[in-house]
């Protein structure tokens, strides 16, 4: 306990990043890049053990600290799991890729820790001046690791892409910030929601909230705040892009979802319209842009603004079964994510990495058990049933559905049917045409791992999944004393 603030227990996981970070740092500058490794390895077992704190806290109820600016409950618990254990995979994932490319900078796994504890706080914030602390500490890292290819022109342009437009969206949400604590005169979200339950939401302080969801959407890359998104995605190195597909957009919803939740409950009506209307439009964007693709990785972005279409559905039911559904959402959509990427990485002829769909021709003939497990992931990842990513979009449309969001649940099968082409276009590739030059022969063995991990998880969820979803639902049910 630190004295002179209230439950700092509840901050052990972040002190852990916090302190282990500037240790790497340390280690880094005195042994230069040859300690890359070492320090990877050790950002590793610096997130495996937040993770393990975090698990071992949960159950111990709601506690706050800094006059409740911060707050630990078994909503963030399980966010904060999923963001740790998203970073971390990405690390195992990128040791050999960093080191084939000549990126073997002792920065790279210190910038990812940086940018995890920017997660971590902003997914237990609960006030705006605390969202905005970890928003920032996240963002300014992941400018940084967008153009860490420093050498590569498409990597710098990512990254100035990127850093442009996200001073663009920090400077909205700012602007309603600013108009949300002249109505509320504070900025914690408890004081927030009394003001709208006792005043209403007059129009000062709806456009503040126009302008805050604005922000927010903008880091989950949903319409239409999603131009930085292909860009990025094609331009980062490929085991970044795979950071920035999992982990911020994971703590970027849950944000999202305290956001509305905690601070603006009465105020339904105002933004339940704007969610449902960027959730649609990122479900058809999602589904309709990516069919022209020939990039595996911008295809890999249009199906993740797509994605997080669908998660939206589930906060705009603004009820216990909606919060369930995105956080089963999110953890489904994390381990198939993972998996996809993995294979991107193994599109490789010699020491060169390939990209373009056609570069899967024939891969069943010359790679079946490769072919196969991306197959399996594709068919996730279009919802086919009965592999997990149906499972993903049944829990958020049943509670649509339970809402009264007809027209929105009606629109999202839709829009899955369609989306389901292109997923489906990369396995006809795959299976049907005629063989292209092969790929290097082996994964390494942590690719391997991870890879036969994913595919396991998608096709054999259905077997597994009460932990999941029994842990999801006690964590959505924190949100709704």
């Amino acid at each position: 306990m630190i004295p002179g603030i209230e439950n700092s227990d509840i901050l052990m996981p972040e002190y852990i990043l916090a302190v282990g970070g500037m240790a790497l740092l340390m280690i880094g500058v005195f042994l230069g890049d040859s300690a890359q490794r070492t320090v990877s390895y050790l950002a590793i077992l610096l997130l495996a053990l937040a993770a393990a704190v975090v698990v071992m806290s949960t159950g111990n109820g709601r506690l706050t600290a800094f006059g409740g600016a911060y707050v630990a409950d078994d909503f963030g618990r399980f966010v904060k799991v999923l963001a740790l254990v998203g970073a971390a995979l990405v690390l195992v994932m990128a040791q050999g890729f960093i080191e084939r490319e000549k990126m073997g900078h002792f920065e790279f796994p210190v910038l990812v820790v940086m940018s995890v504890l920017g997660m971590m706080v902003m997914i237990s914030a609960n006030d705006f001046l605390a969202l905005y602390m970890g928003l920032e500490l996240q963002s300014l890292a992941l400018y940084v690791l967008a153009s860490f290819n420093r050498d590569n022109l498409r990597s710098t342009e990512a990254g100035l892409k990127y850093f442009v437009l996200g001073a663009l969206s920090s400077g909205m949400m700012l602007y309603g910030i600013s108009l949300i604590y002249g109505y509320a005169g504070g900025t914690g979200f408890e004081q927030v929601a009394a003001t709208v339950r006792e005043i209403g939401t007059p129009i000062g302080l709806t456009f503040g909230l126009v302008f805050l969801i604005a922000g927010l959407a903008f880091k989950i890359s949903a319409v239409p705040f999603h131009m930085w998104t292909p860009d990025v995605y094609e331009g980062a190195p490929t085991p970044i892009t795979a950071f920035f597909s999992a982990s911020p957009k994971i703590a970027a919803m849950a944000l999202f979802v305290r956001v509305m939740l905690g601070a603006f409950p009465d105020a339904s009506v105002a933004w339940v319209q704007i969610i449902v209307f960027i959730s649609l439009m990122s479900m058809v964007l999602g589904s309709v842009a990516a069919i022209g693709q020939n990039n595996i990785k911008r295809l890999m972005a249009y199906s993740s603004i797509g994605h997080m279409g669908y998660a939206l559905v589930g906060l705009a039911a603004g009820s216990p079964q909606g919060v369930q559904g995105v956080l089963i959402y999110l953890a489904i959509y994390l381990a198939t994510n993972i998996g996809v990427f993995v294979c991107i990485l193994g599109m490789r002829r010699g020491d060169k990495n390939v990209e373009n769909i056609s570069d899967l021709a024939g891969l069943a003939q010359t790679r079946p058990g490769y072919a196969f497990a991306f197959a399996m992931l594709m068919f996730s990842l279009a919802g086919i049933p009965p592999l997990a990513g149906f499972f993903a979009k049944f829990y958020v449309f049943l509670a649509a559905i339970q809402a009264g969001l007809y027209p929105l649940a009606v629109a999202g099968v839709f829009a899955s049917v369609v989306g389901a082409y292109y997923y489906l276009r990369i396995i006809k590739i795959m299976y049907f045409d005629p063989p292209a030059e092969s790929f290097s022969p082996a994964f390494e063995p942590s690719l391997r791992v991870l890879l036969i991990a994913s595919t396991a998880f998608s096709l054999f969820f259905i077997a597994a999944a009460q932990p999941l979803v029994l842990s999801a639902s006690a964590a959505a049910a924190t949100l709704f004393p």
